[in-house]
């Protein structure tokens, strides 16, 4: 049990201070979205070597390596995307009167481009780690994706905080294809297979006999897949937790004149697995 509160904590950190760095670096100027990407670039690749070096070794720390450096190349995505250089070929709002297929083929025509950029890159991730004794960055790319993806179609039909304030600037126009609903069919359904895998995942972490890398791995794994499902609660339950990334919406809306940071109310930024 010990090992899976360690997981845990590890994993909040890494969530919270992720989701809150990006948030910031997205929120300053237009001007410096270049350089941060340049940086988490060279960041990224460094993690792609981290994961081909970790991939034959079953210790604990190779496993904590591992999944740290899933989690660089899921930022440097979710960076990309929210700094306007991976969406899709429509940047413009939802056209009015737009019902059923239509519209679920314009939101997808909005993102398109960085679902591809997302599929490349979990293909380098299993590239660096095919056949190696140590998936769990693999797994935890995996889940991400797969949770991100369960997000988006719960945002498409309905759910009761959007996250409208939260999408940047340059991204105001994705709001106008979110529902928004008490609850929508799909959600019961995405956190009952998000809770049951992460079950699975943790009851693999506790099994007898596990060896200690493999037990840290899935404790690792299963933990995300806990912060995803609770990022999936936030979408319904009316209550703010705006005050977790406060120091990485500080950058986003200031007054020029004054210097003052003002940070506006959001909705829950699930940056790691579920917004936009």
């Amino acid at each position: 049990m010990q090992a899976i509160g360690i997981a845990l904590l590890c994993a909040t950190l890494v969530w919270w201070s992720a989701t809150g760095a990006i948030l910031f670096l997205d929120g300053l100027s237009r001007r410096s979205h270049r350089w941060s990407m340049v940086g988490a670039s060279a960041v990224a690749a460094a993690a792609l070597l981290v994961l081909a070096q970790t991939r034959d070794d079953p210790s604990v720390t190779a496993a904590y390596a591992a999944f740290g450096a899933a989690i660089v190349v899921w930022g440097w995505n979710e960076m990309a995307f929210l700094m306007g250089y991976a969406t899709g070929t429509r940047r413009e709002p939802c056209p009015p009167g737009l019902r059923g297929w239509q519209r679920f083929r314009a939101a997808a025509q909005t993102i398109i481009h960085h679902e591809l950029l997302i599929a490349v890159s979990a293909l380098l991730v299993a590239a660096c780690t095919w056949e190696g004794g140590n998936l769990t960055g693999l797994w935890t790319f995996v889940v991400l994706w797969a949770m991100r993806l369960s997000a988006k179609f719960n945002l498409f039909l309905g759910v009761r905080n959007v996250g409208e304030e939260f999408l940047p600037e340059q991204l105001r126009y994705l709001g106008s294809y979110f529902a928004r609903r008490t609850m929508n069919p799909w959600f019961p359904c995405s956190v009952l297979v998000g809770g049951g895998a992460a079950a699975t995942w943790i009851a693999q972490a506790l099994a007898a006999g596990a060896e200690p890398g493999a037990a840290a791995g899935a404790a690792l794994v299963g933990s995300l897949l806990v912060l995803a499902v609770l990022e999936h609660l936030f979408m319904v339950i009316p209550v703010s937790t705006v005050w977790i990334w406060r120091w990485g919406l500080s950058s986003h809306a200031r007054d020029r004149h004054e210097g003052t940071a003002v940070v506006p109310p959001v909705a829950e930024p699930a940056i790691l697995t579920a917004r936009p």
